[in-house]
């Protein structure tokens, strides 16, 4: 989608494999002045969330630095509102390229509010990387969608500030 010269790129429901449009993921998309292996550094270590967290709720890593490989579990501390904590299992990771993980609460809300999917993909292009974070409710309990779905726009709002943050970082 172009960017009409202003460095982002924004969208709104996807295009699945099956063709139907989804109103269950927004993407944000914006061009960083580094390297993809710097950003994916910087997106790899749980512990350096709350740099880059546009959306101020993400506090703390609980488990400290490490890197992530697929299949791992790793915590957050949060605060909207209120303090809570998430558990976060990778479900895609490609070393440079891609790193994504799903959100869960604590069990029993993990069976009616969570399990929504945080993605990002990295592009080398001319002068840097094409950064792409995702928000996926697909993968969000069914019977929370509908609600969740209403924070779209307030999602997207703090993807393009993680963005920015993450170029803040990196550049």
């Amino acid at each position: 989608m172009p960017d009409g010269g202003s460095g982002w790129s924004t969208c709104t429901g996807w295009l699945p494999d099956n063709g139907h449009m989804s109103s269950d993921r927004v993407s944000v998309t914006r061009v960083i002045r580094a390297t993809p292996e710097r950003i994916f550094e910087l997106l790899d270590d749980p512990q350096r969330h709350p740099e880059i967290d546009g959306s101020g709720t993400v506090k703390a890593s609980r488990g400290g630095s490490r890197r992530l490989a697929l299949g791992d579990a790793f915590g957050m501390s949060m605060h909207w509102g209120v303090a809570y904590g998430t558990r976060n299992e990778v479900v895609a990771l490609e070393p440079d390229r891609t790193i994504a993980w799903r959100t869960l609460g604590p069990w029993p809300l993990t069976l009616v509010a969570t399990g929504r999917t945080w993605r990002y993909d990295l592009e080398p292009v001319e002068g840097g990387t094409r950064v792409t974070e995702t928000w996926d409710i697909s993968t969000e309990a069914a019977l929370a969608r509908p609600v969740v779905r209403r924070l779209a726009d307030l999602t997207r709002h703090n993807m393009e500030r993680t963005l920015e943050r993450i170029a803040s970082v990196v550049e």
